[in-house]
């Protein structure tokens, strides 16, 4: 319970937060960063992680004056952390294999797993690009895509694509927007109107594919 409530007040005040890890461990600070984007995108089971907050809010400190963290290596070492994420992500999803659909998993939510599933049945290998810009779907993408066993071929390079994509616009959006006064201000606010927009996507996949069902059950 205490777990849980460190991680919301950590998000929710991730600009304070991150600054004193800045702060505490300086060059360090690139490792813990690498962890988190790491676990977020590459563990299944750990969804909850921030994602494109942490990013904007790095991004936010690179821009500060001083530059306690160098903006290149930012992008650098969080994109290897994102796309080195995904591939464990997706070699373990390869290794369950599809009775991951029959069983339930303690620590995986299947609800996540079966609307990451259809999400990824639209739209294809380009899943692992768009669900990096959007939570939850973001962790659960490669997990589908191994074990729907893709070609690694193929899915390296979304991969690829998606993460250097992902690191840098979010990291960039901190770096050129963060330290505006009133983004200052109301980082909070902010942090809310990021989730919100990176949620809209899979709310409006998720009201289409309910309205195209009722669509189905009328005929």
């Amino acid at each position: 319970m205490e777990l849980i409530r460190y991680l919301i007040d950590f998000v929710l005040h991730i600009d304070k937060h991150l600054l004193e890890i800045v702060t505490n461990y300086q060059f360090w600070t690139y490792l813990i960063l690498f962890v988190i984007i790491f676990c977020e995108t590459g563990l299944v089971v750990t969804p909850f992680l921030p994602g494109d907050s942490l990013l904007f809010a790095a991004g936010a400190i690179a821009a500060m004056e001083g530059n306690p963290i160098n903006i290149a290596m930012l992008m650098i070492s969080l994109s290897i952390a994102a796309i080195l994420g995904d591939n464990v992500n997706y070699y373990i999803g390869r290794f369950l294999g599809h009775k991951v659909y029959d069983r339930d998993y303690k620590l995986i939510k299947k609800e996540h797993l079966l609307k990451t599933h259809a999400f990824y049945e639209k739209h294809g290998g380009k899943t692992i690009i768009i669900a990096r810009f959007m939570p939850i779907i973001r962790t659960f993408a490669p997990f589908v895509a191994g074990v729907g066993e893709m070609s690694f071929k193929r899915f390296i390079s979304f991969n690829i694509i998606g993460g250097i994509l992902w690191v840098i616009s979010f990291s960039a959006a901190g770096f050129l927007f963060g330290n505006i006064p009133a983004v200052k201000r109301n980082f909070t606010l902010v942090v809310f109107t990021i989730i919100l927009i990176s949620l809209l996507p899979m709310i409006y996949a998720l009201i289409s594919a309910k309205v195209s069902k009722q669509k189905n059950n009328k005929i």
